[in-house]
């Protein structure tokens, strides 16, 4: 199994150390696009992976129902910042510090299509200091993003602007930024194992999410965040995976497949269904 170390994915695995289930299991940790990498070469059998990476390669696997890391308005942890208002950005420099091709492709819908410009994109590493002497924006994610949301956007003045919400007031939709999939050779040699595992989760989320000032308060012991953002954190971001879900999945394919390598109307299959 895959396990995407960012604070996002710590509701969804805390749970199974509670359960006891973690003991099944074995774990691979990397970034989220190499996780994804990994699950669709065949090197795991279960993963998370990017919205991006999974409508890409739906043909050969299978979603989990009811669990991703997604948002039904603000994320808190996949931002723009920048120096100057988003509309001023057409022809700027603008640094990807994201290892999720999901985020980035959300970014870039956005100021293209729902602010009208088109930025001069390059890579760097997510540090926000560094990307602001080379760039008049970035777009980070996960807990750097969390860092400059909360504490280095507005230490440095910069203007933060919250990918989710902006998504959600275009669109009126949640945004699923990944999914937890099983490739699908292997959910036919062994379904009871997937069925399990996808029970297993269900199960580490809930109870996650009933005691989550005690996941907060664990997790604030080696983070720079305390219990208190850390809690907020947790209940803002959406791990569900319903028909809501669904159609926020069905409406960023149809903007961004045939730019992004899979077709407009690319099928999501389910477990179970």
């Amino acid at each position: 199994m895959g396990h995407i170390q960012f604070l996002n994915c710590l509701p969804l695995y805390w749970g199974l150390a509670r359960t006891g289930t973690l003991l099944d299991l074995e774990l691979t940790k990397d970034t989220p696009e190499k996780l994804s990498e990994q699950l669709i070469r065949g090197e795991l059998d279960i993963a998370p992976v990017t919205l991006v990476e999974f409508l890409r390669a739906a043909d050969d696997l299978v979603a989990f129902p009811d669990l991703a890391v997604g948002c039904d308005g603000p994320v808190m942890s996949c931002v723009i910042v920048s120096q100057k208002p988003l509309d001023q950005l057409d022809g700027a420099r603008v640094a990807l510090g994201s290892t999720s091709r999901t985020s980035v492709r959300l970014a870039q819908l956005l100021l293209a299509e729902r602010i009208g410009v088109r930025p001069d994109y390059f890579t760097c590493p997510p540090d926000l200091g560094l990307m602001m002497q080379e760039a008049d924006a970035a777009v980070l994610i996960g807990d750097a993003a969390l860092r400059a949301n909360l504490h280095d956007g507005p230490r440095l003045g910069l203007q933060v602007h919250d990918l989710g919400q902006m998504w959600k007031e275009w669109t009126g939709l949640p945004f699923v930024f990944a999914v937890w999939a099983t490739r699908r050779d292997y959910l036919a040699r062994e379904p009871q194992v997937v069925e399990k595992v996808h029970e297993a989760f269900l199960a580490s989320r809930d109870v996650s999410l009933e005691e989550v000032t005690k996941v907060a308060e664990q997790a604030a012991r080696w983070e720079s965040f305390d219990e208190t953002v850390l809690e907020k954190y947790f209940t803002t971001l959406d791990f569900r995976f319903g028909p809501d879900q669904l159609r926020g999945v069905t409406e960023f394919a149809r903007r961004v497949g045939p730019t992004t390598g899979f077709p407009a109307d690319v099928a999501v299959d389910l477990l179970g269904r």
